[in-house]
């Protein structure tokens, strides 16, 4: 890691720079592969999962009895972890649903917002190098209980044409029955446009490598929504002489291990604790079975010494990291100046792992400085919000003349006169 000492202000722009992404070649490639989708439907669906996956899959749909089989081939142990992680995410989701609000503005003037649920939504749970089941709980669990009619869930296929039975039995538990053997773009397309299989949906959710993420950011410009623009993952630590090197440690590794671009980055007023934060670094990478992955990534990421808390906290909202962890003296204080951060974990007990996992926030956060302006992935998410408005007769004698009065200054007529129209129906009807 580069260590860099009371870097001046105007250098923090490029200090904090994410690697830039070159998505005009992949781009092409991407666009290829989601017009045969859209052309060929179910049949391009096979051929590029034989091209891509290497397995050739006649019915994309996992069967009923391929959930019976992942449920007997899981341990009992992590069957434990899958329905204590549901019942933390389930509990803090819930709290979330929103209220209807009614609120009468003006005398007769009754407006409300009613929050309704995205009717058909389809989740995206990469297989790849590592199954990523916590993420049909972090997406299914809050669809559930949005009240979607539909949830779609792709996943690649493995070698052996199995979904790994992990993601099979998280989807069941959650109740998500509808589950493809499908990866990669050629997943996004399936659910962006729909095939002869595959259901179009109204919202496609879920990481993925570029690849997917560009073909998720090139269907949204066709009239599929997205939940997130996704970059490499984050994590920002804040540690100070109270951080204890080897849970730093840890926490820095943890984010490393995702993908050699995975951006890591340690911050601190504190200069003594670098050394014995790169002892553990070294110590617990010589361990970690990911180790080349997370290698490449600590060899790009940066361990930056501030001289106090006020610049480091300008420098990490300045940043916007997707996970921040805040090791320090103070985490209660330093947390409340928090402006800009996916997710923040507080105190030495508090790994980004929790949060990954099983505390109960949901981990599909904004990256790429995004939490500048977007939150994660919430029950919001899932929901539109829909105002209405009901008008008495009294109500639009005394929000009328104030209509019109703005209508005429912005010289809409027709916008005028479908009030005035009513105030002389209102006028006969009294005379």
């Amino acid at each position: 890691m580069q260590i860099i000492a009371d870097p001046p202000r105007n250098t923090w722009d490029e200090l904090l720079a994410r690697p830039l992404l070159n998505s005009d070649v992949l781009e092409e490639s991407v666009k290829k592969i989601l017009e045969e989708v859209r052309r060929e439907g179910d049949s391009a669906i096979r051929s590029l999962t034989a091209r891509f996956d290497g397995v050739d899959i006649p019915v994309s749909r996992v069967a009923p009895a391929e959930f019976e089989q992942a449920d007997a081939r899981l341990s009992s142990d992590t069957k434990k972890a899958i329905d204590i992680a549901i019942a933390n995410i389930t509990r803090f989701h819930k709290a979330q649903i929103p209220a209807e609000i009614r609120v009468e503005t003006t005398p007769g003037v009754q407006c409300w917002q009613k929050c309704v649920p995205i009717q058909r939504v389809g989740l995206y749970v990469p297989g790849g190098s590592a199954p990523l089941f916590s993420t049909v709980l972090m997406l299914g669990i809050p669809a559930r209980l949005a009240g979607c009619e539909r949830i779609v869930l792709c996943t690649p296929p493995g070698k052996d044409t199995a979904v790994h039975p992990a993601i099979l039995y998280s989807a069941k538990a959650i109740g998500i029955a509808e589950v493809y053997k499908i990866g990669g773009v050629q997943a996004i397309a399936a659910m962006g446009y729909g095939t002869e299989t595959v259901p179009a949906v109204n919202k496609i959710f879920g990481p993925g490598n570029q690849y997917v993420t560009i073909a998720k950011q090139i269907v949204s410009r066709q009239g599929v929504a997205i939940d997130l623009p996704a970059g490499p993952s984050e994590v920002m630590v804040i540690a100070d002489e109270t951080a204890i090197p080897s849970f730093v440690a840890s926490d820095l590794l943890a984010q490393a291990e995702h993908g050699p671009d995975s951006q890591v980055i340690l911050i601190t007023t504190r200069p003594e604790i670098v050394q014995p934060v790169l002892s553990e670094l070294h110590t617990q990478l010589a361990a970690l079975p990911r180790k080349k992955i997370a290698e490449q990534s600590l060899s790009a990421s940066k361990i930056i010494v501030v001289k106090d808390n006020q610049t480091l906290m300008e420098m990490v909202n300045e940043y916007a990291p997707e996970h921040l962890i805040i090791a320090a003296r103070d985490a209660e204080n330093l947390a409340k100046q928090v402006l800009n951060a996916g997710s923040v974990f507080i105190g030495n007990y508090s790994p980004e792992s929790a949060g990954d996992y099983a505390s109960g926030t949901n981990h599909t956060l904004p990256t790429y400085g995004y939490a500048r302006v977007s939150g994660g992935v919430n029950m919001d998410s899932f929901l539109k919000k829909i105002t209405f408005q009901e008008l008495s007769e009294f109500g639009l004698r005394n929000l009328g003349p104030a209509v019109m009065n703005m209508a005429a200054v912005e010289e809409l007529e027709g916008h005028r006169n479908a009030v005035k129209v009513r105030f002389d129906y209102l006028s006969k009807k009294q005379s």
